[in-house]
């Protein structure tokens, strides 16, 4: 009896590949989740936003060795006329990372104090409030949103995450997966054989199951499984029952008559892919399975024997649809232009990989080709790159110009959306919903205030900044201030929210505080925001209407970088209020003092309108969804929310 030969009815790009398997399997229904102790997280990906329990630090700490001192008492401090402190009532010693003593407000570092004798010390040099020390939120404010969802963790992570006194973590499941090789002539490596002819040591499973520990998967091997259609089935099946998200058979997926993959894949299954047009790696199988199973919507895998084309596979098909399923970017290695050594032809119609010897020679990268047959692995271990020849030409010529991948992993930085500006809790809610995102981006944030995000775009180190700077002239937001520091940059500006600012106060606000006429008493203590934040420019303009001088205000020269370190201060009774937004108040149930709406913006260079990631952002803050989330929040306004502002707007739209 004759055995049929498999038939490739059409072979595809292996980026139509992966978007085949991502879309027909079902990755939430797929993988479930699971707690793990944060210790333990580091590499998983989280299946929700992660908010702080505690602060970090949890008191206020000395940040120098040296003494804690109360400020007021050094100010009358010279290099002529040192102040004498006396132990105990003046002065305490103190080491770095000790609490900050009660009473004491600032530490004079050690090698700034003289010792008069056993029990006092002189200071030559008033200290200020809050010298060299840590207050506490200065790093972690309880409630903040810490790590969003989607998020692969890193070693720093689990530091985060337990300073803020998370001692759990909700996971996504990791990929399970079984590699089967198959063949009557493949040895199991575990027996340590001596191959006879005709014979070859298994060796794919190792390389599968290495890489899979790099991707973070779970992985298992059988041992050889026989060129057997029955055989192969029943380990297909069992490999499935063990609970398996994905069954990797070895070999048997080429067009030869003893070839099982695409039959046993095709009676439990719907073939996807028998094929993809690039060489080594042909030979491509993807397949997911269906009720005849018994376990429906699980991937199988045909993978070819050769180890050149399997590691092709495991690069191009598996390991952007692994990574898929856990939520996590897929691996990426740096690029560099490399200048061939030697002509090469290739075949049209199909994209080749070329592994390359590569070595820098003077200012340019230089790379010979290696031997190109698919079972030669060996050119895998030598290669420093690997370039691909287009389907679309006959090869390249010696001395041409090629893009290569260099063999050193790289993260993925294409996906990364990076802002500069005005803090905003938005801006956190934000950055969860983008990782929420079936292609997830990752929004990172450098609290600049409005200026700072103004000169960043100026300097073309962001994509977008947020604003919210008001012009009393004009009584309009940010554009006045464009038109003065951005001139000859065209930019767009997509409203955020309206939000109000207001005063942040004690809970049942005891100090009665009422408005900024308020912040020059004598028991109220301000904290600010630092020089060039929209709301500290907002502060001035209130102080500026009220008559009130700054220097008026106890605690304007202390200052912080975001609504929520404000908040924290208020709530530690590091000062009596600060000026903030109401959703900053709202998350450390703090009470607050209306002062003013405002419009926060967001200003992008008109140069990055037509970016995937610019453009994502903007339909993701126009979803009706993303706005109820805004509103929530408390102290937002969506009316403007995701639409394109225009100068004299003002906050009317």
């Amino acid at each position: 009896m004759t055995s049929t030969r498999n038939i490739y009815l059409k072979t595809v790009p292996p980026e139509e590949a992966v978007i085949r398997a991502k879309s027909r399997l079902d990755r939430e229904g797929l993988l479930s989740t699971e707690t793990v102790p944060t210790h333990e997280g580091a590499g998983r990906v989280t299946a929700g936003p992660i908010y702080a329990r505690y602060s970090s630090p949890t008191f206020h700490a000395a940040a120098m060795d040296g003494v804690a001192v109360r400020a007021e008492s050094t100010f009358a401090a010279r290099e002529d006329a040192p102040v004498a402190l006396a132990h105990g009532e003046g002065f305490l010693f103190v080491n770095t990372g000790n609490p900050l003593p009660e009473g004491m407000n600032a530490v004079v570092m050690i090698e700034n104090v003289v010792q008069k004798d056993e029990v006092t010390v002189l200071v030559d040099a008033p200290a200020f409030p809050w010298q060299h020390v840590r207050r506490i939120g200065e790093d972690i404010v309880a409630t903040e949103l810490l790590i969003p969802q989607n998020r692969e963790l890193t070693p720093s992570d689990i530091g985060a995450l337990l300073s803020a006194g998370i001692y759990e973590v909700e996971v996504r499941e990791k990929v399970r997966t079984i590699f089967l090789p198959t063949g009557d002539e493949v040895l199991n490596f575990l027996d340590k054989p001596a191959p006879r002819a005709g014979q070859v040591i298994e060796s794919n499973s190792q390389v599968f199951k290495a890489y899979a520990d790099s991707w973070g998967i779970d992985a298992s091997w059988s041992e050889p499984v026989p060129d057997n259609e029955d055989a192969l089935r029943a380990a297909v099946i069992k490999g499935l029952e063990s609970g398996c998200h994905m069954v990797v058979v070895g070999a048997g997926s080429s067009a030869g008559s003893k070839d099982y993959s695409k039959k046993v894949f095709s009676s439990i299954g719907e073939v996807l892919v028998h094929g993809i047009s690039v060489m080594p790696g042909k030979p491509t199988l993807l397949a997911v399975t269906d009720e005849r199973s018994g376990f429906p919507g699980r991937l199988l895998v045909g993978a070819p024997g050769y180890p050149v084309s399997a590691i092709v596979c495991h690069e191009k098909i598996l390991a952007p649809v692994v990574h898929w399923l856990m939520g996590k970017s897929a691996p990426e290695r740096p690029e560099a232009d490399i200048v061939l050594a030697r002509k090469t032809p290739s075949r049209p119609g199909m994209r080749e990989a070329l592994r390359l010897a590569a070595g820098r020679i003077g200012g340019r990268v230089v790379a010979a080709p290696l031997a190109r047959g698919a079972g030669m692995i060996t050119t895998m271990t030598k290669a420093q790159a690997v370039a691909y020849i287009p389907e679309d030409v006959e090869g390249v010529e010696q001395g041409e110009t090629l893009r290569a991948e260099l063999l050193v992993p790289k993260g993925d930085l294409d996906r990364v959306l990076v802002h500069v500006g005005s803090h905003d809790n938005t801006l956190d809610l934000l950055a969860n919903e983008l990782m929420g995102l079936s292609e997830p981006l990752r929004l990172v944030s450098s609290h600049a205030g409005s200026m700072g995000g103004l000169t960043a775009l100026k300097a073309g180190s962001a994509l977008f900044a947020g604003a919210h700077l008001f012009d009393p002239e004009t009584g309009d937001f940010n554009f006045p201030f464009i038109d003065r520091y951005l001139a000859g940059l065209p930019v767009t500006v997509v409203n955020l929210a309206i939000r109000h600012q207001g005063l942040i106060v004690a809970k049942g606000n005891p100090l009665g505080i009422e408005g900024v006429a308020d912040l020059t008493r004598d028991d109220v203590v301000f904290i600010n925001r630092q020089r060039g934040a929209g709301t500290r420019i907002l502060l001035d303009h209130h102080l500026k209407s009220a008559s009130i001088n700054p220097r008026e205000v106890a605690g304007y020269e202390n200052e912080e970088f975001t609504h929520m370190a404000v908040a924290v201060n208020v709530l530690t009774g590091a000062a009596s209020c600060g000026l903030g937004i109401f959703a900053a108040s709202k998350a450390l149930d703090l009470d607050f003092v209306p002062l003013a709406h405002e419009r926060y913006d967001l200003v992008i260079p008109d140069a990055h309108m037509d970016d995937e990631r610019i453009r994502t952002l903007i339909e993701v803050i126009g979803k009706d969804e993303t706005k109820t989330k805004i509103k929530a929040q408390g102290g937002y306004e969506t009316d403007l929310t995701g639409r394109i502002m225009k100068p004299g707007m003002g906050l009317k739209g």
